[in-house]
């Protein structure tokens, strides 16, 4: 059987999804811009360790700092009497979730939700973060057959760390610092741009490199033909293996 002969579950997204999704990219990017203008961009860290921190194995222990720190910016924000940015709940996600905090807009009379997953990147090694994994390819490809107006943001964060020497106790005090910034739909990212590594699972959707991401216009459906063509280039699948995830996660309609 071929893929084209499969009778799919096709997602329309509503009319106003790239509106919305561009909305939540520009507000989220604004409150970490203010983030790092203000400087409320550090992150302290401090240790016993004389000789400060293991600098040439900080990559490995900076992503959930910056995760950290990027949900208490947007918390920061929501907390006050009226946010700028109109947003209006901010929720943190457990480790399984898909995204890292799940934040929400009024636009207008509407309210937008945006599912933010945020990747540490660091200035200081060029490979630190380059190519992530985002979430497994069966679990994304049903989050938009489920809600076709589904938003998947990246959020990079790029880092920097050095240490400085604390006069009164004699140690090297740990300082990240948080330099730089993107934000991507991961439906409008370029098919060049995104890459499948067949571990896991069902496998895992990549990024190529966060920091040169290349957007295209294009529908919910035509992104999920996209995944699953990724999919069915790897050496390891075939349509018999691609089958069998559709029916098990509801993505064809029954014979």
């Amino acid at each position: 059987m071929r893929y084209e002969d499969f009778w799919f579950k096709e997602p329309v997204e509503s009319p106003d999804y790239k509106e919305n999704s561009d909305f939540i990219i520009e507000q989220i990017e604004s409150i970490i811009k203010d983030a790092i203008d203000s400087e409320r961009n550090k992150i302290f860290i401090n240790t016993n360790l004389r000789l400060g921190l293991p600098m040439e194995n900080i990559n490995k222990i900076a992503g959930p700092f910056v995760e950290a720190w990027a949900f208490e910016v947007f918390y920061d924000e929501f907390k006050k009497t009226h946010s700028e940015y109109d947003l209006v709940n901010v929720e943190t996600m457990t480790r399984l979730h898909m995204a890292d905090v799940v934040l929400q807009f009024r636009k207008r009379s509407t309210v937008v939700t945006a599912n933010v997953d945020v990747k540490a990147t660091s200035e200081d090694i060029a490979t630190s973060g380059k190519s992530p994994n985002i979430t497994s390819y069966a679990r994304i490809r049903t989050a938009y057959v489920e809600d076709p107006d589904f938003i998947f943001v990246i959020l990079s964060l790029k880092h920097k760390v050095y240490s400085d020497r604390n006069d009164d106790t004699g140690l090297m005090d740990g300082v990240m610092e948080v330099v730089d910034f993107n934000a991507y739909d991961l439906k409008y990212i370029s098919a060049t741009d995104i890459s499948y590594n067949p571990a896991l699972g069902s496998g895992q959707i990549q990024i190529k490199d966060i920091h040169y991401v290349t957007k295209v216009d294009r529908t919910v459906w035509e992104f999920c033909q996209l995944l699953d063509a990724k999919y069915l280039r790897s050496r390891d699948k075939t349509i018999a293996t691609w089958e069998r995830e559709a029916r098990k996660y509801g993505w064809i309609k029954d014979d």
